[in-house]
């Protein structure tokens, strides 16, 4: 029996980049409908991409495949 490579979860996939320093950029949640009630403020700052945290860094990079 050969070793199996673990798969890469295509769903993190395309929810997450790698940067050049090894870390994990995502996308913020809450900008998809109901705008009008937030402020122009608020979802300016969510467009901006932010880095995943270090307690969720090893979990998703496994799944990722990293």
């Amino acid at each position: 029996m050969g070793k199996n490579k673990m798969k890469t979860h295509r769903g993190a996939a395309k929810r997450f980049r790698l940067t050049g320093s090894g870390k994990l950029k995502r996308n913020k949640a809450y900008k998809s409908h109901i705008l009008n009630k937030k402020t122009a403020k608020r979802k300016r700052g969510l467009r901006q991409a932010t880095i995943l945290t270090s307690a969720d860094l090893t979990r998703i990079k496994r799944s990722l495949g990293k």
